[in-house]
């Protein structure tokens, strides 16, 4: 399985850098539009669509929302003189704001699902409450002073990237070698407050090394590191947040697309929490 996974990160890595430094900023807006109708597409089994034709229509409702976001608020109007557009704004606010929900569902589960599983819409709703502001956050990161410096925005998004990875990899190699003490088993039993340690440590190192070599003023340093440690502790809540609903729908991974890794939804799944409270807490700690 380590193999499988190493591979696959091996194909992953290099494309997800090309679209993040390599295409201009509606190409970018394209392809994660595409990312997120590929992880729509996974999430339409687990609120219980079992047709062909209803999880089409899901996936198709999913695309037409970011397709018409992008048409309101087109590539070139995302930022202006370093205000973000009021749209993109809200719906960024409303990502946090469901995170925070799916945060206590996850904590009071398997209570909490009473209040979700007797209806297909409300699931279906969540979906959207997880794709569209990780979507319209990552776009909005990436579009971070594109007219004076191009490649910022990229930094930035890649600074979110390695926290996540680095989160995620700190976690399974100290859960692995130190795990005792379970997490949330009722939602994740492989998943250890071990391996959440080591999480955050590797992300901790991560900061560090990126503070230093971006050399971010001391007077930013305090909400720099604030912003980091927030977003890491939203990208496990985002992981977690998906194995409850697979939990609930009776299966293991959301896809087979990616050997070692399950599916889309499964590899995005922490940057769904963590891009939106990332952009919300730059916005209010680093801008």
């Amino acid at each position: 399985m380590l193999k499988q996974r190493l591979l696959t990160a091996l194909i992953l890595i290099p494309l997800a850098l090309y679209c993040v430094f390599g295409l201009p900023l509606f190409g970018f807006a394209v392809a994660i539009t595409i990312l997120m109708t590929a992880a729509a597409w996974e999430w339409s089994p687990l609120m219980g669509l079992k047709r062909q034709v209803s999880r089409i229509l899901y996936t198709a409702s999913v695309t037409a929302l970011l397709s018409l976001l992008l048409w309101l608020v087109p590539v070139g109007e995302i930022w202006q003189q370093a205000t973000l557009n009021p749209l993109f704004y809200y719906v960024t606010i409303i990502g946090c704001a469901w995170w925070v929900l799916a945060t206590l569902l996850v904590i009071k589960y398997p209570a909490s699902r009473r209040a979700w599983s007797r209806t297909r819409l409300i699931v279906g709703i969540f979906g959207y409450l997880m794709f569209i502001p990780a979507w319209v956050a990552l776009l909005t990161i990436r579009s971070i002073d594109y007219g004076g410096d191009p490649s910022f925005g990229g930094f930035a998004v890649l600074f979110v990237l390695l926290l996540v990875w680095a989160a995620d990899v700190g976690a399974y190699f100290a859960g692995v070698r130190y795990g005792r003490n379970k997490l949330m088993p009722a939602v994740s039993p492989g998943k250890t407050l071990e391996g959440l340690c080591g999480g955050i440590t590797l992300a901790f190192v991560v900061m560090l090394v990126i503070a230093h070599w971006a050399k971010i003023p001391v007077g930013q340093l305090s909400g720099y590191f604030l912003a980091g440690l927030i977003t890491v502790i939203a990208s496990v809540f985002g992981d977690l947040n998906e194995s409850m609903f697979k939990r609930c729908a009776g299966v293991k991974d959301s896809g087979s697309l990616l050997p070692g890794h399950g599916g889309i939804l499964d590899r995005i799944d922490s940057l769904t929490a963590a891009l939106p409270v990332f952009t919300l807490s730059y916005l209010w700690l680093l801008v």
